[in-house]
């Protein structure tokens, strides 16, 4: 067993005795009856809410657990049937900073991201809750989402076009959007179903960005109903992204690797100023070279500023020609030699020694944890000698996302190949 499996499987074993995450979180977890604001709904909030009521503790905004505006005995009522799972309403804070109550249990559900129903697969949320899927995301990854491929289509948030009157005929209880992710078009298609059917709850999750996604797990957990896959499967990504963050927060911030980062069109640099993609090469401990970009949003750069910012490391996103669905990499080879032939970029560091790679958009922002695994790989070999990215996605996909997928055989995610200890 490669140490990087065993670490993992050691890990899981720990929080499956405990019964709690392996790994400390560093979030809220903002639900209504998180009384102490920590990460968790537990016996230690019922204490909380009693100093409350006795004067000895402050209120807190999450203290009110039946959200009706006063903090009584009621409150602790509520909290126990949240720790026992046998709440009738759940009221939390979204990741679009809105106040929503969830009836329980959710018994149909319209997912418009494809990102939430990937979590919800990571829970163990049963099939057949599921009633409506979107239509980019999901029914066009036919190989990922296998299941889903007959399920009705509910259209798609980006180009918009979503098919409110299939949504309403499938009359779900829930229907989920991005939290912060194409914001324009969420909140249109937000006040639309608002208008057409106000009993249809909107919760908003993005299930990408690594600020939020451990956070967005816990929630849906308890909407769910499914804690115990929660803390399983938050100890599992946590136990990831700390391997290589803690390893790369000991490099000194001017000796990490200069990284030149290219969306998918030449020159296209995507999120500047710490946005989008980049916080996760920055967290696999990247120096990203346009770093410094104030720009929300993709924006082209000079060539000749590339060359004079001289990148060590060249990373090249993918979006066709690779993923879960095509074995072959044709497409991603030509990616990698069209940058290394481009003639400005000839005396750069990247070029001259051969650190150019590619690598797909399946595992960039989606299940961005695999993503780090493989860039922090390219970035620090001798820093990272145990970590197998491949066996964490494929750990990923055997144990949380259920599925009869081998990586030795199949798929297309990065080039050139991984060398791994």
């Amino acid at each position: 067993m490669r140490r990087m499996d065993y670490v993992l499987v050691m890990l899981s074993v720990i929080m499956s005795l405990t019964g709690m995450p392996a790994i400390a979180a560093d979030y809220t977890l903002d639900i209504f009856g998180n009384a102490n604001m920590d990460d968790t709904i537990d016996e230690l909030d019922i204490e909380y809410i009693e100093g409350i009521i006795e004067g000895t503790n402050d209120g807190t905004e999450l203290a009110d657990a039946n959200y009706d505006g006063r903090i009584d005995e009621d409150d602790i009522a509520q909290i126990e049937l949240i720790i026992h799972g046998e709440d009738k309403e759940l009221t939390l804070i979204d990741s679009a900073d809105r106040i929503v109550t969830v009836k329980k249990p959710v018994t149909k559900v319209v997912e418009l991201v494809s990102t939430s129903l990937e979590v919800m697969r990571s829970l163990n949320v049963e099939t057949d809750k599921i009633v409506g899927v979107d239509s980019w995301g999901t029914k066009q990854e036919s190989v990922f989402f296998p299941e889903f491929t007959e399920f009705p289509n509910c259209g798609q948030l980006s180009p918009y076009a979503v098919d409110f009157e299939k949504i309403l005929e499938l009359d779900p209880d829930v229907v989920i959007l991005y939290g912060e992710g194409i914001p324009e078009a969420c909140e249109n298609a937000q006040n639309e179903l608002n208008d057409l059917n106000p009993n249809i709850v909107i919760l908003r999750f993005d299930c990408w960005e690594p600020e939020t996604y451990l956070e967005e797990v816990q929630t849906l957990g308890y909407i769910f109903d499914k804690k115990e896959e929660a803390d399983e499967f938050c100890a599992f990504v946590n136990g990831i992204l700390n391997t290589i963050t803690e390893t790369v927060g000991e490099i000194p911030e001017d000796e990490k690797i200069r990284v030149y980062y290219e969306h998918t069109n030449p020159y296209q640099v995507s999120w500047g100023g710490g946005g989008g993609y980049n916080r996760r090469l920055e967290m696999a401990g990247a120096n990203l070279i346009f770093g410094d970009l104030s720009t929300l949003g993709p924006v082209y750069v000079d060539p000749e500023e590339v060359a004079a910012r001289d990148p060590e490391i060249i990373v090249k996103l993918a979006v066709s020609g690779c993923g879960y669905d095509t074995d072959n990499l044709t497409e991603l080879i030509r990616i990698r030699d069209e940058i290394l032939n481009r003639p400005e970029l000839a005396d750069v560091t990247a070029i001259k020694n051969n650190r150019v790679y590619v690598i797909s958009s399946k595992i960039v922002p989606k299940s961005f944890f695999v993503g780090m695994a493989y860039t922090a790989k390219w970035f620090y070999p001798e820093l990272f000698e145990d970590l197998d990215p491949k066996a964490v996605h494929q750990e990923y996909l055997t144990r949380f996302q259920g599925l009869d997928y081998d990586l030795d055989k199949h798929g297309v995610f990065v080039y050139p190949p991984l060398e791994v200890s």
